[in-house]
């Protein structure tokens, strides 16, 4: 990879852990989408979250990213409470996601996609933008110069300047990964990035996730259905089912757990 230089805002902590889930539930109405579920995740691993359809990923996602706020428990980000945080303040401090339905900007080029993204991160105001103050314009010329090199890095500086709806599946995919990338972010949460891709595809990807992992020390948080990808690419993995947490740990020990078997194939 290209070397390029972020400074994320790394949450002051001693410990091995950069988020812990702690008793975390989520109603809507009488449906509990996520059940009294506890876990921690380490810093700098790829973290699988898998289950069936309707187990309650997304939804712990959204949990997650303040996208939603919990029912019930507590979501502790290096160190600090960010259960009842708005989305935007979450982003801020150093969480980033993609999703399941890509949500790009299509009638934006690729280049303005990521450079929106990377504006949480400049300190000029609206004044000196208006003023068109040296300030301002050296930060927006950083700004483009970051968000260019994080597009060579994910292999798109080439169509930087062509709108994302022309972009096929898989580019769009690596788009949305490069817009994350430009928050910075501490922690990258990626919901189904293999999802209509080939086999050659997928493995392309799983090379390349750990590649950003190592490339910007980051912890990767992923929801992804092809259980062989995730049980080739995760450090741990947790699973769950009618969202409660029915099993954690390593892949070689969920892939034998009994009751993850049965929560995929059934009783039979």
């Amino acid at each position: 990879m290209n070397h390029l230089e972020l400074h994320p805002n790394i949450p002051p902590s001693n410990s091995s852990s950069i988020l812990e889930a702690k008793a975390l539930s989520r109603r809507f109405g009488g449906l509990i989408a996520v059940n009294d579920v506890s876990f921690t995740v380490n810093r700098n691993e790829i973290f699988g979250l898998i289950g069936p359809n309707g187990a309650g990923k997304t939804t712990l996602f959204n949990l997650i990213t303040g996208m939603i706020q919990p029912s019930g428990g507590q979501l502790i980000y290096g160190g600090e409470d960010i259960s009842r945080l708005r989305p935007h303040v979450i982003a801020s401090k150093g969480i980033a996601r993609t999703f399941q339905n890509i949500r790009l900007f299509g009638d934006r080029t690729a280049l303005e996609n990521v450079t929106i993204a990377r504006h949480i991160h400049i300190k000029a105001n609206f004044m000196t933008g208006v003023l068109g103050l040296p300030s301002a314009s050296r930060e927006e010329i950083q700004t483009e110069r970051k968000a260019m090199q994080l597009l060579d890095l994910v292999g798109l500086s080439d169509r930087a300047y062509e709108k994302a709806t022309n972009f096929p599946y898989g580019d769009q995919r690596r788009l949305e990964i490069a817009r994350a990338l430009a928050l910075e972010p501490q922690i990258l949460l990626l919901d189904e990035p293999a999802a209509g891709m080939n086999p050659s595809e997928k493995h392309q990807l799983s090379e390349f996730i750990r590649e950003v992992r190592k490339h910007f020390n980051l912890t990767i948080i992923l929801i992804e259905h092809h259980v062989p990808l995730v049980m080739g690419l995760c450090d741990r993995i947790a699973v769950l089912n009618f969202g409660k947490l029915i099993a954690l740990g390593e892949p070689s020990i969920v892939r034998n757990d009994p009751a993850v078997i049965e929560a995929y194939l059934g009783n039979d």
